[in-house]
């Protein structure tokens, strides 16, 4: 199921002048001096909104003070112009206090054009004159308001089957005011916004489809077919293959379904053959539905576990988008999938799998089940061979506990999980470095088999390092990896906010193009 799909543009006309249904500025906080006869809370016009405001005779800032504007982060305010400029609506939005000596930081601007795009939705066509510094910082803050007008304007095209007259279509068209359009570095972040933020919307859309109709056979059906016509070069191992091949751990976890797993690979080569000779290895956990298997979870937000596929959807979005950039270097994308479910086939507690790299696994918890399937996964990258290995999943509650919900746990090799930090911090989707202790990789030695999956005394203390721990044992040491656990971050329940929308957020897919990009200019 394909959401409605946002265009993006550039315009150098006059923002004041531009045949639009809404014109969007941003405004500022300002805290005035005590006693200086100013209101306490006073607006501040961003630039790119001045011949807006030289439209209304410098009386925009008031007007909007007097609708409720602050200028608080992603604060909108609507107002009628009058005919004052050609937009029949001016949208204020709020981009916080004004930065000092600088622009606003890309992912104010990122939220702040996504609120705004949301806020609009039922406009066929939309002008952004958000302040774009001249600087170096250009193109970054460029990226940022095209990312965030292109996912804010998300929204999942669902399975309503009466119209919904309160429900407005997403804004259709989107114009970003810059001073050339005509600017190659500027038409190329457009282009390069396009293809992250479609990949995004994609991962969004696989997340958010109902888990009746994602089951693996059907998920490894559609990543292939996007795969394949985006050029990518697609394998897909079905159950018979995976239990020729050794894949214990996938085949445990997705044994209790009927529909059967899957592994899919997609691989990227760039143009001539292997690009600057690195090798990099994405991996996401594919578990369209979770129940918990034997060890089954409570009823209460149960339904949100169609969500654990996350890792697996944004992996396979990702490598779309490295598709589209062809960046000069080899990258290969592992989705282990499978459907955690309790039957009379289930794997069971105290079941010892044995794994594609052939240790052998005590399981104690049936619904530790992502480590099962990233294992075989992992081992088989690096068993093909990478240089890097960067694998996301929604793999512990732990991290939700340690982070939140907006901050990512990462674990790995140390100089890795600072790139991934580093990138994390760059896209706006913030990732947190964790330790990996020895004591933990104690609490999981097995009586009977090389490795527990969880602690062998059901211990929850340090549960996402558990994770952690555990899916060392699968790489190899020549390979630098890095583990990235979105439980938190890859779906969001509560009301839209910013650019993410209810649902699949798509976290992390621009940091892991990020990474590819970065490994490919710099090794």
């Amino acid at each position: 199921m394909t959401s409605p799909r946002t265009t993006l543009s550039l315009v150098d006309t006059d923002p004041a002048e531009l045949a639009v249904d809404a014109i969007v500025i941003g405004v500022h906080s300002q805290t005035t001096e005590p006693g200086s006869g100013a209101p306490a809370h006073a607006l501040l016009l961003a630039t790119g909104g001045e011949s807006i405001a030289a439209a209304f005779d410098g009386k925009l800032t008031e007007t909007l003070a007097l609708l409720g504007a602050t200028g608080g982060p992603g604060e909108v305010i609507k107002l009628a112009t009058l005919g004052t400029v050609t937009a029949p609506l001016v949208v204020a939005v709020g981009l916080g206090p004004e930065p000092s000596g600088a622009a606003p930081a890309p992912e104010s601007l990122r939220r702040a054009a996504g609120a705004a795009v949301r806020a609009l939705a039922g406009a066929p066509r939309v002008a952004l004159a958000l302040p774009l510094p001249d600087d170096a910082d250009a193109p970054a803050a460029l990226r940022a308001v095209a990312e965030g007008a292109l996912l804010g304007g998300y929204r999942f095209a669902g399975y309503k089957t009466k119209p919904q007259p309160a429900r407005r279509e997403p804004v259709g068209e989107v114009l970003v005011a810059v001073p050339d359009a005509a600017d190659a570095t500027a038409q190329a972040e457009i282009a390069r916004a396009q293809a992250v933020a479609g990949a995004v919307r994609t991962s969004r859309d696989w997340v958010n489809t109902a888990p009746n109709e994602l089951r693996p056979p059907a998920f490894a059906d559609v990543v292939s077919a996007a795969a394949r016509e985006a050029g990518l070069e697609v394998e897909v191992l079905d159950e018979a293959a995976l239990a020729a091949g050794g894949y214990g751990g996938i085949l445990a976890v997705g044994q209790g379904s009927e529909a059967p797993p899957r592994l899919v690979k997609l691989t990227y080569t760039p143009d001539g053959g292997g690009g600057n000779g690195k090798r990099v290895a994405l991996v996401g956990k594919g578990i369209t539905f979770d129940t918990g298997g034997i060890s089954i979870k409570p009823a209460q937000g149960m339904w949100e576990m169609k969500s654990d596929m996350a890792g697996a959807a944004a992996v396979g979005a990702a490598m779309l988008a490295v598709a589209a950039l062809k960046p000069s270097v080899t990258v290969t994308g592992y989705l282990p999938m499978a459907e955690n479910m309790p039957s009379g086939t289930s794997y069971r507690p105290g079941d010892v799998i044995s794994m594609f790299n052939g240790k052998k696994v005590e399981v104690l918890n049936t619904d530790a089940e992502g480590r099962m399937v990233l294992a075989d996964a992992m081992a088989r990258a690096c068993a093909d061979g990478a240089d890097y290995l960067f694998e996301t999943s929604t793999l512990t509650g732990g991290q939700v506990i340690a982070l939140g919900k907006r901050i990512a746990g990462v674990m790995g090799t140390p100089e890795l999980c600072e790139r991934v930090r580093v990138a994390g911090d760059a896209t706006g989707e913030p990732a947190w470095p964790m330790p990996l202790p020895d004591d933990v990789r104690k609490g999981m030695e097995s009586d009977v088999a090389d490795i527990s999956q969880v602690n062998a005394g059901m211990d929850r203390a340090g549960h996402m390092l558990q994770g952690g721990v555990f899916l060392r044992e699968f790489v190899t040491d020549d390979v630098a990896w890095a583990h990235i656990d979105i439980a938190g971050p890859g779906y969001h329940s509560g009301e839209a906010t910013g650019y993410w929308t209810k649902g699949g957020t798509g976290v992390p897919v621009r940091t892991l193009v990020h990474l590819v990009e970065d490994v490919a200019a710099n090794g």
